[in-house]
């Protein structure tokens, strides 16, 4: 129970806060007519002038709320219970303090674990202050702490789903890096090998043929050039089960277009001199195609075609990957997905770009931009 307590109190305030939105600043304009015109109109209100002051002053927490939830708590509850002590037997309020509820929800999404235990101590002397002034009985004070704890624990599902899915969210990142570094890896190996036999037959013929030996030296000059350009592209990750095989870059594009597969069938396009792109570039090309015919086969309602098109030139290679499916339909990066976050990744890594969205008429579209010199840019 005592290293449960500490992990509570150690708990870190998650990352990310938004400080505000315009939602927040629209609750608020919506918050203050509502408390003047219930404040006017409604017939019952307890100290009416009074009620409608701290109303109107605890508003603006909801603005704080996320950037400061320990404040705002200890204000709008501690001001409400030093009303209810003052003010014994006919407290001020009006319905529209509802939305205090907010803050207890924020308090547990967005506040650290130590700021969590001291809101709810104030939370609770708040509530006790209530039920010792007789302004709420047994029962509502059992309602209340009821209400209260629902917000803290929509708070606190909230805040442990969102890291949940930050977690899958980083794990596809890695995952992705992984594949990234095990292409790079083979390429680089492939260099090596290269330059080995090189050597080997420059040392064979150097006895009898100086020339070739040197020429075998030239030969390695280039292959340690292009080993150490993909070596700086290199991604430092542990490697973890058997390698997978490596595509050998956009010439392979074409098996995307099997025939024999079921589905919209796939028309690939290639224009440029791509047969000089670095290995890097060329599988990044490959995987971003194959991952982009796999989404439009798997969630392109009703599409009969799906278009690739690369083009290189002198500087950068381009993707467009596009479907006929029907307009409107749910797909992964409406919201983005594992796969659209890894395919980000990848191409981020080369110093490029990778996007996703829906056409203007009909169908899908995924297009990346991959410099030719974006891999030797990448520090490892």
């Amino acid at each position: 129970m005592t290293d449960l307590m500490r992990a509570v109190w150690a708990e870190p305030r998650p990352a990310g806060a938004p400080r505000r939105v315009w939602r927040d600043w629209a609750l608020v304009a919506v918050l203050v007519p509502a408390t003047v015109l219930e404040g006017i109109f409604r017939a019952d209100v307890p100290w009416r002038g009074l009620s409608i002051a701290i109303t109107l002053g605890l508003i603006p927490t909801v603005l704080w709320r996320r950037t400061r939830p320990l404040a705002v708590v200890a204000v709008a509850f501690g001001i409400c219970g030093l009303a209810t002590v003052l003010t014994s037997g006919a407290p001020p309020g009006l319905n529209a303090m509802a939305f205090m509820l907010i803050l207890p929800y924020a308090l547990y999404r967005w506040g650290s674990g130590a700021e969590a235990v001291i809101g709810s101590a104030v939370i609770t002397a708040k509530m006790g202050a209530a039920f010792a002034t007789g302004d709420l009985d047994a029962g509502q004070v059992l309602a209340g702490f009821a209400l209260l704890s629902a917000a803290c624990a929509l708070g606190t599902t909230f805040r442990y789903r969102a890291r949940a899915r930050g977690r899958e969210l980083e794990q596809a990142r890695l995952l992705e890096r992984e594949r990234l570094a095990r292409d790079l890896h083979d390429t680089v190996a492939h260099h090596v090998s290269a330059m080995k036999i090189r050597a080997q037959a420059g040392l064979a013929t150097a006895a009898v043929d100086p020339r070739a030996a040197v020429d075998a030296l030239h030969v390695i000059e280039a292959e340690a050039s292009r080993a150490l350009d993909e070596m700086r592209a290199m991604v430092r990750l542990l490697r973890r089960g058997e390698p997978e095989p490596v595509p050998n870059g956009v010439a392979d594009l074409e098996r995307l277009a099997d025939r024999r597969r079921a589905g919209p069938s796939v028309d690939v396009q290639i224009l440029g001199a791509v047969g000089c792109l670095p290995p890097s570039v060329g599988s990044t090309i490959y995987r971003l195609a194959q991952e982009s015919v796999t989404n439009a086969r798997r969630h392109a309602r009703h599409a009969t075609r799906i278009e690739v098109r690369v083009a290189a030139d002198d500087t950068a290679v381009r993707l467009r990957v596009s479907d006929d499916g029907d307009p409107g339909a749910a797909r992964p990066g409406a919201a983005p997905g594992y796969g659209l976050i890894g395919m980000r990744e990848r191409a981020g890594l080369l110093g490029g770009t990778c996007e996703a969205g829906p056409d203007p008429g009909r169908g899908w579209t995924v297009t990346a931009v991959l410099p030719l010199t974006g891999a030797g840019r990448i520090a490892v």
